[in-house]
């Protein structure tokens, strides 16, 4: 092989392994951070995994939110009436946050099969509901009926 050829070849070569290399860092990034969403049925049904960032969703069950009065740390059971999720959060709940309310949670399942929330986000107005939630309270079949009377307009 002429010394032109090799030299052609090892640069083609070292550009076809960086550009694998790259798409697999890249890959690899995203995996780590995909937050996939799961609602309190698809939890108790042990397919979110472990110790693993996602986002769960559902309605604040009524009654069931417990202020600790020496932190700031809430626990609540969040459910898509099929099933229900205890969750844990430490911090400063959102303004619109309430019994009875739909909910999106980001967090992880422990041990114990606590959803321990990093951050609570609450619908913006009384006409909305986080799209996953609706379609997981309308799989569920528990959809309330004046949420589906407002999505049908």
């Amino acid at each position: 092989m002429n010394p032109k050829r090799k030299q052609r070849l090892i640069i083609v070569l070292f550009i076809v392994f960086g550009a694998a290399i790259a798409v697999g860092l890249v890959m690899y990034a995203l995996n780590q951070n995909i937050n996939l969403f799961y609602s309190p049925t698809d939890i108790v049904e042990n397919k979110a995994p472990e110790g693993t960032r996602i986002r769960a969703g559902g309605m604040v069950v009524e009654g069931s939110v417990i202020r600790d009065t020496q932190s700031l740390k809430v626990t609540f059971d969040m459910t898509d009436y099929a099933n229900a999720v205890t969750v844990t959060f430490t911090g400063i709940l959102p303004d619109l946050f309430r019994e009875g309310q739909g909910i999106v949670a980001q967090g992880a399942m422990n041990s114990e099969g606590v959803f321990e929330a990093v951050e609570v986000l609450a619908k913006h107005d009384e006409n909305y509901m986080p799209p996953e939630v609706a379609e997981a309270l309308e799989k569920a079949g528990k959809m309330p009926d004046q949420i589906r009377a407002q999505g049908a307009e």
